[in-house]
């Protein structure tokens, strides 16, 4: 790159304090509601444990709900960040799959961040509302793509349309299949209704053990959680069939490592 190209792709003082003042004030946030829970968050206390007047931090972040949505998008990037690298990491000879990585780094991050997890997992906050397809959405569909491709490594589209699962509805089959591709709809709806309940075994335990109601398992608690994820990915798999038992006019042997959202 030319260096005055160089120069014009930097960003500007302005621009670099501006970033700065920012991710101070999200920095605070967080340890706001670290400290408080997430329903005790407001932009007064921020403000003031910054030594700024509210006024100014308006200038950052016009609502509370703006501010929210940065520290939910946050949350959900850093976890996702997390989980990501553990399955980049994971030996591959290790004989342990990859998926069930992933959910070993979902429940630690979980649990080690309890305050922040319930942000985004949590009671809704009665005063806020997610931007439609805003930058939380594309912060969950981001976590969720990392559990679809690794729970369904190694299959194709043809395998996961062919998977055995109880009979689905017309009126669900036909919903699954016209869910956009940003959602779940490069999946077959076998896959989505396997993935669905997969995510829903996962997260339930996570949650319960996050709200203190796996307390009395004491220090067995990781190692129910390993049992049963151990489980639950075992029966998904045992029910996608083996790639030469589908019928060779079944869907084009294209990935099944599409996206989606939990």
């Amino acid at each position: 790159m030319p260096a005055e190209e160089a120069v014009k792709a930097r960003p500007s003082l302005r621009e670099r304090r501006r970033a700065a003042a920012v991710q101070e004030i999200v920095d605070a946030a967080e340890r706001h509601i670290v400290a408080n829970g997430p329903a005790a968050l407001s932009l007064r206390a921020v403000a003031r444990d910054l030594g700024m007047t509210v006024q100014a931090l308006y200038h950052y972040f016009p609502s509370w709900a703006d501010l929210l949505t940065a520290l939910i998008v946050k949350a959900y990037d850093d976890m996702a960040d997390a989980v990501q690298a553990a399955v980049d990491s994971a030996a591959e000879d290790s004989g342990v799959p990859r998926v069930l990585v992933a959910a070993e780094e979902y429940r630690r991050w979980a649990v080690t961040h309890p305050e922040r997890f319930q942000l985004i997992y949590g009671t809704p906050l009665r005063q806020y509302e997610a931007p439609a397809n805003g930058p939380t959405t594309r912060a969950m569909i981001r976590m969720s793509r990392i559990f679809q491709r690794v729970m369904f490594e190694g299959f194709s589209a043809a395998q996961l349309g062919a998977a055995d699962h109880p009979a689905l509805s017309p009126s669900l089959r036909a919903y699954l299949a016209q869910l956009p591709p940003n959602g779940l709809g490069e999946l077959p709806p076998p896959a989505v209704a396997l993935l669905l309940n997969a995510w829903g075994h996962l997260h339930g335990l996570v949650v319960l053990e996050v709200s203190g109601h796996t307390s009395f398992l004491g220090g067995h608690q990781a190692e129910i959680f390993r049992m049963g994820m151990r489980n639950m990915v075992e029966d998904v798999h045992r029910r996608i069939p083996p790639a030469g038992a589908v019928p060779a006019a079944g869907a084009a042997p294209t990935s099944a490592h599409g996206s989606g959202a939990l």
